[in-house]
C-alpha cells in the first residue's frame, strides 16, 4: 500500500511550511480503514425486541437514511455546480483568493495557505494552484508537488497547466523520469491545449520530432515563434517560417525585413491569407504604401479592397489609388465600404467627375450623404453655384441633422458668427449640438461652448442646461471637465487642482476579458500573466482578423506585459473600425467600467503616490502627463533627446538633479525619473503661481511662448485662452492632458465618480 506523501518541510517555503506537524492534505480522499483497526469483541447474545418497539426503529432508521441521502444528493449536486461551472457562471460568488492575485507571493502565501485547507471548492483550487506557482517560482518542488497533489482532477479548467508546474516541480526536485512521464502523459491526453506546445518544447531533446509537432499544431504558439526565429538565424532560407512570423507575429522587432524578404523573394509562394497578414504588418507600421500593395493581394473582400485603395491614397499614389477605388466600386457595388471609397475617389479627382462620384454616395449609401453633401458645396461654391451649394448644406441640416458632418457644419458656422460678434447666432447655431443624439468630440466641444455662450448672454439657466449635457452625453470628454468646474463640482480647476490630493482607488480583482477560453480567462484573474499571454497567443491566431473583443482582450495582455503604448493605441482604434458591427460592439464595450480602466492605466502607482505626497501635488496631474508625454514607456525618447516617463531632457533632469543632491540617476529608472520629474514639475508650476493650465503649456511649448500668449489673451479666462493658443500641437497637449485628468478622477476618485453618475442617463 502507497504511504501517505508528506508535506515537505523547507526553511523557506511559502507561509513557512517548516516547522508545522503533519497535517491531511488539503485534497479530501476517502479513508480505507485497515482491517485490523478495530479489536476482536466477544460475541453477545440478542435479546429479542417486541415487534411494536422493532417496528418504530425500523421506520426511524429509514426515515434517517431518506434525509441523509437527500442531504447528500443535494451536497454533491452542489459540489458538481461549483466544481464544473465556468468562471463566468462563478463571477458572482466572492472570491476570497482573486482579491490575493495582485500582492507579492511572500504577502498572500499565508492566507492562501488557509483558505486551501477551509475554502469553497473553487478558491481551494485556486489558492493551492498560486501557492504551487509561487513555490516554483522560487525553486522549491517538493513543496509545490504537495500542493499540486490530485488538483489536476479537482480543478479541470487549469488540468493542462497543474500538468506542466507538476513536470516543472519533478524537474526542480531532480526527478527527471517523472517529469518526462507527467510532460508525455500531457501531449498524449489533452491534444488541442496550448500547454502541450509547451511540452513538446520541452522535451524536444529527447525526440526532435517534437519540436516539428509543435510548429505544424501550434503555429501561433509563442514557442513556435521562438523556434522559428533560431531556426531563421541558422537558416534565413525557410519561406514556411518567415510566413508563420508574419502572421501571427506582425508588429514584432524585425518584422519590416522578415515582411519584405517574403514580397521580394517568394511572392508566388505567397497565400491569399498571406498576403492578409503581410498588409495588415505593413499598416501597423504606417507603411501605407506597401500595405496597399499587399492588401490588394489579399482575399477579396469589401474591407480589404478599400485598405487597398486607401493604403495607395495615404502615401500618395494617385493614379494607382484611384484605380483601386475603382476596383472596389466595381466589385463590392453595395458594400458599406464602397460609399466611403466613392467620397475618396471624388477627392482625388476633378468636377464634374468628382460630382458625379458623390451623387452616387448620396444616392447609395445613407451613412455616407451628409459628408458627401458637403464635399458636394465645396465643389459648388468653387464653380459659382452659390445657391446649389447652400441647398446641398441645407439638406444636411435638414435630413441629417444627427450626423458627425452636420456637428461639424455647425460648429464652423457658429465660430464664424462668434467672430464677428453675433454671440446670438453663434448661441443658436450651436443649441441643436447639446441634444443626445450628437456623440461626437465636435458636439461635445460645441455643446460647452454654447453653456459658455449662454452665460455671456446672461441666460444662466441655459447655460447650466448646456453644461449639464456635456457631463450626462459626453462623459469622458475634457469639457465634461470643464462643465463640471462651471457648474461648481469640487473636481479642481486650473488653479486648485495641483495641491489636491484625490483618493485613488483601483479594483481589487480584475473583471473577466471579452474573450479567449474560459482557462484563459482563469488564469488572467489568478494574475498569471505570463502563463495568460501564452495561452491566448496560441488561441487567438492572426491579429489581422481580431474581432472587436479579440482586440480588446489583447490590449488587456500588453498592459500585463507592460506594453503600455500597444495597448492604448489598439484600444483607442477600436473607434477607428466602419463595420457596423464593430461599431455597435465598440459602443457596448465602452460601457464596462474594464474599458475606461484599460485606456487609462494605472501603472508605477506607488511610485507616483509616494513622490506626488512628497512634492504635495496632485498625482492624477503628474499621472495625466505621463500618460500623454511617454504612454508609461520608461525608455522612450523623443527626437530631441527627452527621455522615459516624463519626459525630461538630460540637461533640465542634470539641473534638477543638483538642486536635490541627487548624484546617481538614470532617466529610463521609473524612480529616479518620477523623482525628478515630479520635482521639475513642481518647480514650473510656482513659476506660474500654481496655474496649471500655464505650466503644461510651458512644459509643452516653452516660457518664452507661454509669456507671448499670456499678453496676447486674456489668461484669467482659461477656456479662451485654450481656445486661442495658436500652435496646435500645444492646444492638443493641454486638453489631452486635462482631459486625462478629468479621466483619471472620474475613474479612480469613488466621490467624483458618484457625482458623475448622478448626470448619467
Amino acid at each position: 500500500m502507497r504511504k501517505r506523501q508528506k508535506k515537505p518541510t523547507n526553511s523557506t517555503s511559502v507561509a513557512a511550511v517548516a516547522g508545522r506537524k503533519k497535517r491531511k492534505t488539503p485534497t479530501p480522499r476517502r479513508r480505507r480503514k485497515p482491517t485490523n483497526s478495530i479489536p476482536k469483541r466477544r460475541k453477545k447474545r440478542i435479546k429479542p425486541i417486541p415487534f411494536a418497539v422493532s417496528s418504530g426503529l425500523v421506520l426511524l432508521v429509514l426515515l434517517g437514511l431518506i434525509t441523509l441521502l437527500f442531504r447528500g444528493c443535494s451536497f454533491l449536486w452542489d459540489a458538481w455546480v461549483s466544481d464544473s461551472s465556468s468562471p463566468q457562471q462563478q463571477a458572482e460568488v466572492k472570491s476570497e483568493v482573486l482579491p490575493l492575485a495582485s500582492l507579492p507571493p511572500q504577502q498572500r502565501a499565508s492566507q492562501l495557505e488557509t483558505i486551501a485547507t477551509t475554502g469553497n471548492s473553487l478558491d481551494q483550487n485556486r489558492a493551492r494552484y498560486l501557492l504551487a506557482s509561487d513555490l516554483i517560482a522560487q525553486q522549491q518542488g517538493e513543496a509545490a508537488l504537495y500542493w499540486l497533489q490530485g488538483l489536476a482532477h479537482n480543478y479541470p479548467i487549469l488540468a493542462p497547466q497543474i500538468a506542466l508546474k507538476r513536470a516543472r516541480a519533478y524537474q526542480l526536485s531532480n526527478q527527471p523520469a517523472k517529469r518526462e512521464d507527467t510532460l508525455r502523459q500531457l501531449i498524449q491526453g489533452d491534444r488541442d491545449s496550448s500547454a502541450v506546445a509547451e511540452a513538446l518544447y520541452r522535451l524536444r531533446e529527447s525526440n526532435s520530432d517534437y519540436i516539428e509537432q509543435a510548429i505544424t499544431q501550434f503555429p501561433s504558439h509563442p514557442r513556435t515563434l521562438e523556434i522559428a526565429r533560431q531556426r531563421l538565424e541558422e537558416n534565413p532560407e525557410q519561406p514556411q517560417l518567415l510566413r508563420i512570423l508574419a502572421k501571427y507575429a506582425p508588429t514584432k522587432k524585425g518584422m519590416d525585413e522578415v515582411r519584405d524578404r517574403l514580397v521580394d523573394e517568394s511572392p508566388a509562394q505567397l497565400t491569399p491569407q498571406d498576403w492578409e497578414a503581410i498588409a495588415f504588418g505593413y499598416w501597423e507600421k504606417k507603411e501605407y504604401g506597401k500595405a496597399g500593395a499587399a492588401y490588394a493581394q489579399a482575399p477579396r473582400t469589401p474591407r480589404n479592397a478599400y485598405i487597398a485603395a486607401r493604403g495607395r491614397h495615404l502615401s500618395g499614389e494617385t493614379t494607382a489609388a484611384k484605380a483601386a477605388y475603382q476596383v472596389l466600386i466595381s466589385d463590392f457595388p453595395d458594400a458599406q465600404q464602397t460609399g466611403l471609397g466613392l467620397r475618396r475617389l471624388a477627392s482625388l479627382s476633378q468636377s464634374p467627375q468628382a460630382l458625379d462620384y458623390l451623387e452616387r454616395a448620396i444616392e447609395n449609401f445613407p451613412s455616407e450623404a451628409a459628408p458627401a453633401l458637403l464635399a458636394k458645396a465645396e465643389i459648388l461654391d468653387n464653380r459659382g453655384s452659390s445657391k446649389s451649394a447652400a441647398q446641398a448644406r441645407e439638406k444636411v441640416l435638414n435630413d441629417y441633422p444627427h450626423s458627425e458632418a452636420a456637428a461639424e457644419y455647425r460648429w464652423r458656422i457658429a465660430q464664424q458668427h462668434k467672430t464677428a460678434g453675433e454671440l446670438k447666432l453663434a448661441w443658436q447655431w450651436t443649441k441643436p449640438l447639446t441634444s443626445s443624439e450628437h456623440s461626437s468630440d465636435t458636439a461635445a466641444k460645441a455643446a460647452f461652448w454654447n453653456g459658455k455662450w449662454a452665460e455671456q448672454l446672461g441666460q444662466e439657466s441655459d447655460a447650466k442646461t448646456a453644461f449639464e449635457r456635456v457631463l450626462t452625453h459626453h462623459p469622458e470628454s475634457y469639457f465634461a471637465w470643464r462643465s463640471a468646474v462651471l457648474l461648481g463640482l469640487d473636481v479642481g480647476d486650473f488653479t486648485s487642482l495641483p495641491q489636491k490630493m484625490p483618493k485613488v482607488v483601483n479594483p481589487t480583482t480584475k473583471a473577466l476579458p471579452p474573450a479567449g477560453s474560459d482557462s484563459f480567462k482563469e488564469l488572467y484573474q489568478l494574475g498569471q500573466n505570463e502563463d495568460a499571454w501564452v495561452v491566448w497567443q496560441a488561441e487567438s491566431g492572426s491579429p489581422a482578423n481580431y474581432t472587436v473583443p479579440e482586440q480588446f482582450t489583447d490590449s488587456l495582455l500588453h498592459l500585463t506585459r507592460g506594453n503600455y503604448q500597444q495597448a492604448l493605441h489598439d484600444i483607442w482604434s477600436l473607434q477607428q473600425r466602419e463595420n457596423s458591427q464593430d461599431q455597435t460592439q465598440w459602443q457596448a464595450l465602452r460601457k464596462q467600467p474594464q474599458y475606461w480602466y484599460a485606456l487609462f492605466p494605472f501603472p508605477y502607482e506607488q511610485i507616483i503616490l509616494n513622490w506626488s505626497e512628497q512634492r504635495q501635488l496632485n498625482p492624477l496631474l503628474v499621472t495625466s502627463l505621463i500618460r500623454k508625454e511617454s504612454r508609461f514607456q520608461t525608455e522612450v525618447s523623443s527626437a530631441v533627446g527627452a527621455t522615459g516617463l516624463m519626459q525630461l531632457m538630460p540637461a533640465t533632469a542634470e539641473w534638477a538633479a543638483r538642486k536635490i543632491n541627487l548624484e546617481d540617476y538614470s532617466l529610463t529608472n521609473p524612480e529616479d525619473n518620477i523623482k525628478l520629474g515630479t520635482w521639475y514639475l513642481n518647480h514650473v508650476l510656482a513659476e506660474y503661481d500654481n496655474n496649471s493650465l500655464l505650466a503644461i503649456a510651458s512644459y509643452n511649448a516653452g516660457p518664452s511662448n507661454v509669456a507671448k500668449w499670456v499678453k496676447k489673451y486674456d489668461a484669467s479666462e482659461p477656456d479662451t485662452f485654450v481656445k486661442n493658443i495658436p500652435f496646435p500641437e500645444t492646444k492638443g497637449y493641454v486638453e489631452g492632458i486635462f482631459g486625462n485628468y478629468w479621466n483619471y478622477l472620474r475613474i479612480y476618485n469613488q466621490e467624483v465618480s458618484q457625482l458623475v453618475s448622478e448626470y448619467e442617463d
